[in-house]
């Protein structure tokens, strides 16, 4: 479809000029002789453009500008004028116009603002698309009670600056959480910033979260800016806080208590405005009982908490989510666009999900990409999941073991089973959670013969 530009001017030789020069290289094209025309018309068409005259008999040009920036302000307007002065071209670069051309109209002029504003409408409309897609990969998803009220919860707390303390299994959405809280809040428009307090190592947090100043320590080479001053105005993301060192935690303390940060190697305090919002799966007030985790930083995070549900408390959602990332690994990843049976959809629902919603988007796109024809059925569920459903139905069948050593064996192999679906197989992570050497953990899975569930 060609580009739309209304042209508004009160001259019939500019509107005729203009418009044939425009309608030649492939615009369509509407010409209107005065300001309240040009306001009409665009609240109708709603043009990609519009060329305006300054000086027109009614309303002039400027104030035409403004009402439709005030109905539109995404609206694109260049102002022509005859009698153009540096102040009119102020007040209309203030008022909104995107650029300011004086008669008589230069062709190349005119065609270089076309070519330099349809980008920009092109880049608008990508970054449209682009933030709607983010947003539904971020996307809680769910009408039960238990969702209802997360997000009802959600609501009430993300409009404060209150302190939230997300708590959950592995895999229910705590990141999900989190990124509603500050799409919803006064901070929405500032930076949203992730920490991993597992995945980076103890000698690396403090670095990572308050910065360093060249040659604070060996590989420093460079100054470098921390979470915390990349997230001021914002919100930082503090995921799996149980596992931050001692160190970190004092440090934390202490810019929740002052609101200032020093980077490692320097004395200078710098004043950071950031909202923490903190994640677990961890039972803190079990961690602080063990000495692993201090009370006062506890106390400090946890003045709102949000209790995320695991999946298998909100079962009725499973339908929901299985189609939603049908959807979103379809348009997004390129997966063969595939819908899914009621009956497959039952054969699903069925599961208990130990990993939770990870697991079962993790299952949804091993199936597309596994699964043949254009819709996915029970057998498919069955074929490409026998093995996982097998392993499921055994974990209620420990009863049946003949002596205590084999139901010790059983209960061992489908405990560690479980813990490893849980990282959707990271066996580092596992180890870590399970508190044992990784060199172990490899050992019991080669001795039960444990395998990641595969077509």
């Amino acid at each position: 479809m060609s580009p739309k530009i209304l042209v508004a001017d009160d001259e019939k030789g500019i509107r005729a000029a203009l418009g044939q020069l425009l309608e030649y290289d492939g615009y369509d094209v509407r010409s209107v002789a005065n300001a309240v025309d040009a306001i009409a018309e665009y609240e109708k068409w709603h043009p990609d453009l519009v060329f305006m005259d300054v000086k027109m008999g009614g309303i002039d040009g400027l104030e035409a500008l403004k009402r439709i920036r005030e109905s539109d302000p995404a609206a694109i307007v260049v102002m022509i004028s005859g009698h153009g002065t540096i102040q009119t071209a102020v007040e209309a670069t203030q008022l909104g116009a995107y650029d300011f051309l004086e008669k008589p109209l230069d062709t190349d002029r005119i065609q270089v603002t076309l070519r330099n504003a349809l980008q920009h409408v092109v880049l608008r409309e990508e970054n449209s698309r682009l933030r709607q897609s983010i947003e539904s990969r971020h996307e809680i998803v769910g009408k039960s009670f238990a969702i209802r009220s997360l997000i009802e919860k959600i609501e009430r707390v993300a409009t404060t600056p209150a302190r939230v303390l997300i708590s959950g299994e592995n895999g229910t959405g705590k990141e999900l959480v989190a990124r509603a809280l500050h799409r919803l809040s006064p901070r929405s428009a500032k930076p949203f910033v992730e920490v991993n307090c597992a995945a980076i190592p103890s000698e690396l947090i403090e670095s990572e979260l308050f910065g360093h100043m060249k040659g604070s320590f060996t590989g420093a080479i460079a100054d470098r800016t921390g979470k915390f001053e990349q997230a001021n105005g914002g919100t930082l993301f503090l995921d799996e806080i149980g596992d931050m060192s001692p160190n970190a935690q004092a440090k934390v303390l202490r810019v929740l208590e002052d609101g200032v940060v020093n980077r490692i190697g320097s004395s200078k305090t710098i004043s950071v405005d950031v909202r923490v919002i903190a994640a677990t799966n961890k039972n803190l007030e079990a961690e602080i009982s063990e000495g692993h985790f201090r009370e006062d930083l506890y106390y400090r995070l946890n003045v709102v908490p949000v209790v995320v549900p695991p999946l298998r408390d909100r079962r009725e959602d499973i339908p929901l989510l299985v189609h939603h990332f049908a959807g979103i690994l379809s348009e997004g990843e390129g997966m063969p666009p595939r819908t899914f049976s009621q009956d497959a959809v039952d054969r699903l629902a069925a599961f208990d999900w130990p990993g939770n919603v990870r697991e079962l988007k993790n299952t949804v796109e091993r199936i597309l990409i596994l699964s043949t024809g254009p819709r996915v059925g029970a057998a498919d569920v069955d074929r490409l999941l026998g093995q996982r459903a097998a392993d499921t139905t055994s974990l209620g069948s420990l009863a049946d073991c003949k002596t205590f050593e084999e139901f010790k064996e059983a209960a061992e192999r489908a405990f560690l089973l479980t813990k490893l679906r849980e990282t959707d197989w990271n066996v580092s992570e596992t180890a870590r959670l399970l508190d044992m050497p990784r060199s172990n953990l490899y050992k019991k899975i080669e001795r039960y013969a444990l395998a990641r569930e595969h077509a």
